[in-house]
């Protein structure tokens, strides 16, 4: 019993949602429909990325590519702007998910080889917001996008006149954060000698993450990539041990807490009566409760608004730890190598976040 208080204590987030997910069960009770609750596609892609991410750490590969960077860059100042506008860039293209889940574990390898570690938090903090804000950009940089663009049949020029300027924003906001962190001389560790890459290995991890980006792409099923993830992980030896099985129940949880809400009429009828003429602040407010893909989901039931709708769901990914699920991501790895920097994390992340929000929602008022 003691083994496992103390799991549920260093596991704040799960248990959270959980707790959650029971009390919203005594609402609404089990039945068939919680199956299409969860989001299995992004489950098995989120396997299958931290399996791959994983045998890349086990190879020394984000050493190697951090060691690069390192070599490349003269301040701490220019390091964290690769660092944060990495995620930016490639959310646009890759998915939010994708781009936290791959970047954020190669943060944390290179500002420990610069002993920077005492700059994680603001780092880590800025690269959730810019994947969440980068992949606002185009219609596959994340789910509600895909959704809404279909859904209200939107075409290219309609959808980047919403957004381009909104992404246009964020990176000068970004870069203006940034401009005021330290611009520390950053000296380079000792490369250490060490044995060349295993090739094989290598190429095995460099396929399954071309896999995943196919996958993203629905070019690959995600049943097949799970499979085909799980069999090489396995014969490749360390990378399922590391994969962080709590976090993908922490996204179970939470997908059943969201599905049950989304079935109160109450609940239902509550946003419905505040949408009308309000569609981006109310999508903002959901967002921080059920997240912005649910949000988008549910509220595009009640208005024929899509321009509101995109702009509320994307900015409502900012916010609270939940407001977007890739938030998720970032702080789990923090969590999990850093416990002592959970509460800190947790405090920067929600004040920087709302910090952004403020600002864009008041930029909005200018477009």
């Amino acid at each position: 019993m003691q083994k496992v208080f103390k799991f549920l204590k260093s596991e704040t987030v799960l248990t959270a949602a959980w707790a959650l997910a029971l009390a919203s069960m005594v609402l609404v009770p089990p039945d068939s429909s919680y199956g299409g609750y969860i989001d299995w596609h992004t489950l098995g892609l989120l396997f299958s990325l931290m399996a791959v991410m994983a045998l890349f750490q086990s190879l020394g590969l984000f050493r190697r590519l951090g060691e690069a960077l390192l070599a490349r860059t003269a301040t701490t100042r220019q390091l964290e702007a690769a660092l944060v506008f990495l995620p930016f860039f490639t959310s646009m293209a890759v998915t939010n998910d994708v781009a936290l889940i791959t970047f954020v574990p190669f943060a944390l390898e290179v500002l420990a080889m610069a002993e920077r570690t005492e700059r994680i938090v603001p780092v880590v903090v800025l690269q959730t917001i810019a994947a969440n804000l980068g992949s606002m950009a185009t219609p596959i940089g994340n789910p509600q996008n895909l959704y809404l663009y279909s859904h209200y049949g939107l075409g290219a020029a309609d959808f980047f006149a919403v957004t381009a300027p909104l992404t246009a924003v964020s990176a000068a906001l970004l870069a203006a954060f940034l401009f005021f962190a330290p611009a520390n001389p950053l000296a380079l560790p000792p490369v250490s000698e060490r044995p060349p890459l295993d090739k094989r290995r290598t190429a095995a991890g460099i396929c399954l993450f071309a896999l995943c980006l196919l996958a993203v792409g629905g070019v690959v099923s995600v049943p097949v990539l799970v499979i085909v993830t799980a069999l090489t992980a396995a014969v490749c030896g360390g990378a399922l041990r590391r994969v962080d099985y709590a976090l993908l129940m922490t996204f179970v949880g939470f997908f059943i807490f969201v599905g049950n809400l989304g079935r109160l009429e109450a609940f239902r009828g509550f946003f419905q009566s505040i949408l009308a003429g309000r569609e981006v602040l109310a999508s903002v407010l959901a967002s921080q409760v059920i997240s912005n893909v649910p949000a988008a989901l549910l509220l595009s039931g009640f208005t024929e608004d899509a321009r509101a709708l995109l702009v509320g769901t994307n900015l409502g990914g900012l916010g609270t730890l939940i407001a977007s699920m890739a938030s998720l991501i970032s702080y789990k790895q923090v969590a999990r190598q850093y416990p002592a920097l959970r509460g800190t994390y947790f405090r920067r992340f929600t004040a920087l976040n709302v910090l952004f929000l403020l600002i864009l929602l008041g930029a909005c008022a200018l477009f």
